[in-house]
């Protein structure tokens, strides 16, 4: 058993669970057998807490066709796109990831969706929903491109001011969000050998969002690049910081000051490079910026590792990556950046319910019974978690199963 607190296996492990909590958790001869108990047997298995993936989009397809990210929803109505998340959410949790946070979907498909998992009308992952991102006019989640015939209602929440960010943090919550989505920083491509990123949201409008959200009790998660932005960003009160792939030593330690999370989502930003490079329409300075910031993801995650900052896993599965079957690469892209089998598993299971502020995470008394059973070890092939067939999954004390053929 890998518990998910940070310490070593435990050979020879029970867990014994009443209801939908983990009542013990440790070596099986101190445990024992309570009469009347239900055994389950998982002799060659490695018990791990459920995973948790901190940055998808339910709501998108995974589509490797960039286009496609924004084009697909000329074609649907929300109530499909609602439809076809469950469909996502269900395939993640199959694929062993219990919880996950949702970083903007259009509408109210994904806060919805969450509702619906809760009420048991649909098998999913536990969600924790955004709602929609808060963006300026024209920024990196209201991009322009659009005939000028076009409209769309609730595909986007742009905003202008600081009065209108507080507005869009109320709305947001109000429609049921669990925490807020903000574009402060973005990346910048024309000239991104001296200037890879650049302010989108100005301080103010940041400072007043985070004030807002964090007034009404939820966290502040910021769609970054790096830079003088991202460090504005941190000191305005965001919580977690994504992407962020250019940060220097004095960021950092201000980040492990304020207990910011970092969530560096490696497999989107190897994905997109790796699409850009082999596109022979990408422009010239995207090619360029896409290079650059692969190569600065790792060196800055190894920085990020030395110095002590709370990384948790989350694959932006959703934008060119499928639903399910690639959320687990994120945790091997972990263990190729430098960390410790069991350090990654950390980072997806324990790091990740802090985020989301379930109770949920590690296998110890209390907790609620995620739990993934490993066929083999995977602190010794991670990768492993990556193969459905591997897996079962346990969410709440109650197995899920996969639909019959």
């Amino acid at each position: 058993m890998v518990d998910g607190t940070g310490s070593g296996p435990i050979r020879d492990a029970a867990i014994l669970i009443e209801g939908e909590r983990i009542v013990a958790a440790g070596r099986s001869a101190d445990i024992g057998m309570p009469d009347g108990a239900r055994v389950i047997e998982a002799p060659a298995a490695t018990a791990i807490p459920g995973l948790v993936d901190v940055h998808v989009h339910l709501s998108y397809s995974g589509s490797p066709d960039k286009r496609a990210f924004r084009a697909e929803l000329v074609e649907m109505s929300y109530p499909l796109v609602a439809l076809r998340a469950a469909e996502n959410a269900r395939n993640t949790l199959l694929h062993g990831f219990t919880s996950v946070r949702d970083m903007h979907a259009p509408g109210g498909t994904i806060i919805d969706l969450r509702d619906a998992v809760n009420r048991g009308y649909v098998e999913g992952p536990r969600i924790k929903a955004c709602g929609m991102g808060l963006t300026v006019t024209g920024g990196h989640m209201d991009q322009p491109g659009w005939g000028d015939h076009a409209s769309f209602l609730d595909m986007t929440y742009p905003c202008d001011g600081p009065i209108a960010f507080r507005a869009g943090v109320r709305a947001q919550l109000k429609r049921g969000a669990d925490f807020i989505k903000l574009n402060p920083c973005v990346s910048f491509r024309k000239d991104p050998d001296t200037k890879p990123y650049r302010f989108e949201m100005n301080i103010d409008e940041i400072r007043a969002a985070c004030e807002e959200a964090h007034e009404q009790g939820v966290h502040v998660g910021a769609h970054t690049s790096g830079g003088p932005p991202l460090r504005a960003a941190i000191e305005a009160g965001c919580d977690t910081v994504e992407h962020a792939h250019w940060i220097d030593d004095a960021t950092l330690e201000l980040m492990v000051k304020r207990g910011t999370y970092l969530v560096p989502t490696l497999l989107v930003n190897k994905t997109s490079s790796a699409a850009a490079a082999a596109d022979p329409e990408t422009p010239r300075g995207s090619k360029r910026w896409a290079e650059l910031s692969e190569k600065a993801m790792w060196e800055r995650l190894d920085r990020a590792r030395r110095a002590g900052v709370k990384v948790a896993a989350g694959s932006d599965a959703g934008f060119m990556l499928e639903h399910g079957t690639t959320n687990a690469g994120e945790i091997e892209l972990l263990v190729e950046g430098g960390y410790s089998p069991l350090e990654a598993i950390c980072a997806a299971t324990a790091t990740g319910a802090d985020i989301l502020e379930i109770d949920a995470g590690r296998l110890i008394a209390g907790k609620l019974a995620d739990i993934v059973l490993v066929s083999g070890d995977p602190l010794v092939d991670i990768s492993v978690l990556r193969r459905r067939e591997n897996l079962r999954v346990f969410k709440g004390g109650r197995e899920v199963r996969a639909p019959a053929a």
